[in-house]
């Protein structure tokens, strides 16, 4: 290569790394497109200290609910390009353009990963009055009065709406959905005997299921989670290979330089690794699992491809 070509090349690299030393020159700020108190929510409060500490400026989180997370997203869609604003999303966001007729934004062209921030098995949880102690028996019910069993979820079309589709599909049995604005109104609901079931989060349902007030049926990853150890998983239930997480991550809108992406993501991925934050999200059943960036754009993108599959087959819609 002539000195000609590679002075552009050294220029380009400069600028990059001036970027990620200025970076962040104001507050950096958390978008949760989520009610307070949910996972999400709770994700992000615990890396804001950290994360203000480690960058050098404030780590605001804000909650901007709403539209199944279009609210919060559009938000960040809109911000200005330079990596300030973080969104902390769950798979809805790869499902949003497979049910919605029209987006505000393109998640794939108006984002970039930053982190995969943890994952989490969903978990099946009943009201203690429904007569069912496994899901053997809660598919025998489910068979038995087809469609008169209904099951809450945190959203109209997130992780566990996907999850739990799935489990319906694979057992070969029919229930009502009955969508929520949040974890908190789902596991309320069936805390009351309104839902016969719920299909969420594990920081959701395990307060209630150390009291008794929820019975466990089954949680969705490929191994028992560390939170619920007697809980035994949908696989060695009778459905092999069945296996559904819950992951959260982080990105931003797209535009700023890779230098100042791959800091956030290395930050952020630092602070996970805390022993204080780790054990934290480990207590609401969360396994840390950064990534790259790079990572997670690769990773976004065949969630993307999966869900969308499984969504055109289920013929899913936001209603």
């Amino acid at each position: 290569m002539k000195r000609s070509q590679l002075i552009p090349i050294v220029a380009m690299l400069a600028a990059g790394a001036a970027a990620a030393q200025d970076f962040p020159s104001k507050a950096v700020r958390i978008v949760v497109p989520f009610q307070p108190g949910g996972t999400t929510d709770v994700i992000a409060r615990a890396l804001a200290p950290p994360l203000s500490k480690s960058l050098g400026q404030s780590v605001i989180v804000e909650n901007r609910p709403g539209a199944n997370t279009v609210i919060g997203t559009e938000w960040v869609a809109r911000a200005p390009a330079d990596g300030h604003a973080l969104l902390f999303m769950a798979p809805s966001f790869t499902i949003n353009p497979f049910v919605q007729a029209k987006l505000p934004f393109d998640p794939m062209k108006d984002f970039t990963g930053v982190t995969r921030l943890v994952y989490n098995p969903l978990i099946i949880c009943v009201h203690p009055s429904l007569p069912v102690k496994n899901v053997k028996e809660l598919v025998a019910l489910a068979r038995a009065r087809p469609g008169e069993l209904t099951w809450a979820i945190a959203s109209v079309i997130g992780g566990g709406r996907i999850g739990g589709e799935m489990f319906l599909d694979i057992a070969r049995i029919n229930m009502t959905v009955v969508p929520y604005g949040g974890g908190a109104p789902a596991v309320t609901a069936v805390l009351g005997g309104h839902t016969s079931m719920l299909v969420g989060n594990m920081l959701d349902c395990t307060p209630y299921v150390s009291s008794g007030r929820m019975r466990p049926i089954a949680v969705t990853s490929a191994t028992r989670a560390a939170a619920l150890p007697n809980v035994p998983t949908i696989a060695e239930s009778g459905y092999p290979g069945f296996e559904v997480i819950n992951w959260f991550g982080a990105v931003t809108r797209s535009g700023p330089p890779r230098s100042v992406i791959d800091r956030l993501s290395n930050e952020i991925g630092r602070a996970l690794k805390l022993p204080a934050v780790e054990e934290a999200l480990a207590r609401i059943g969360m396994v840390v699992s950064p990534m790259s960036a790079a990572e997670f754009d690769a990773f976004l993108r065949r969630e993307m491809d999966t869900n969308g599959k499984i969504i055109r087959k289920l013929n899913l819609k936001v209603e």
